[in-house]
């Protein structure tokens, strides 16, 4: 059995389900989720999260407290820090922590019988199973009449989806610090870049500020304010995966709508660095074939 420990939003919950589906698949294994952190508020988050992959059509369970039990390590926190430090796994324990942001191909050598732990942000741990992800992150709910209507006036014109993170980015100080806004220098710059290359394009806006956006962020092309408060967040993931092209925050959230845009020769911007907080690295976190402007 695998037993992945699901924290954060939609975004950060896809790529450790996509890192335990790899590892699943790998070892013939059963695929299971730790979501105590998401039932119970852990003091102090500004952002309370909820278990989100219900949506999809993946191929996991809950585990029980006595399947957690059974591959949870109990260590303490000194050693795990330790083990941390030094980007080892006590593989005789049965855990995984993840033991830095960037890329840790050693994870991949688990097969069965593993409780997994950390955000794993990054394609590199699942790539060579696409297509099972794409078939895993389809809804198992339709659209209902006028987001069918919304889809297809996407798919019928050269879309371009920008994604506008604000909210927690904005508000919490810590965050703030940690992961840095993308200015509107930015978006300006990445708009141009793709109207110079792609002919008539319409851009969709989706941010959770978009009374910000409407007053700050005015650009000289064709624009469709998407989000209106009603919409699900999956919803507004998969209206961008339906856009031709993507513009993207430094938000998972957003990355995942453009990974999950199947055009082949999709232009995809996305902000450097990922984390203003210069001591990650995020080298791993853009796919190679995407465009980079910088954040600020």
């Amino acid at each position: 059995m695998i037993i992945v420990k699901l924290n954060g939003g939609i975004g950060n919950q896809m790529f450790q389900y996509a890192l335990g589906r790899k590892l699943a698949l790998k070892g013939n294994s059963v695929l299971k989720f730790d979501i105590d952190e998401l039932v119970v508020t852990p003091p102090g988050r500004v952002t309370p999260r909820q278990y989100a992959l219900h949506v999809f059509d993946i191929q996991a369970g809950i585990a029980d407290k006595s399947e957690i039990e059974k591959l949870k390590c109990r260590i303490d926190n000194i050693i795990s820090k330790n083990l941390k430090k030094l980007g080892f796994f006590k593989r005789s324990n049965s855990f995984a922590p993840e033991p830095h942001f960037h890329f840790y191909p050693k994870v991949l050598d688990f097969e069965d019988n593993i409780y997994v732990t950390g955000y794993w942000q990054t394609e590199k741990y699942f790539k060579d199973i696409e297509g099972v992800l794409r078939k895993d992150f389809s809804l198992k709910k339709e659209f209902g009449i006028a987001n069918k209507e919304l889809a297809g006036e996407i798919r019928s014109n050269n879309a371009v989806s920008l994604h506008v993170r604000r909210d927690d980015y904005v508000t919490d100080p810590i965050i703030s610090t940690y992961h840095g806004v993308c200015s509107l220098e930015y978006y300006r710059h990445a708009v141009e870049y793709i109207a110079a290359k792609v002919k008539n394009p319409v851009f969709y806006f989706f941010s959770d500020d978009m009374g910000w956006v409407k007053e700050h962020l005015r650009i000289h092309y064709p624009v469709k304010y998407v989000s209106d408060g009603i919409l699900k967040d999956y919803e507004e993931m998969m209206l961008m995966s339906y856009c031709r092209h993507n513009i993207i925050a430094n938000s998972s959230f957003s990355w995942w709508g453009a990974w999950l845009n199947a055009n082949p020769g999709k232009i995809v911007i996305a902000p450097r660095p990922w984390f203003v907080n210069s001591l990650m690295d995020t080298s791993d976190v853009i796919p190679e074939e995407w465009t980079t402007f910088s954040i600020s």
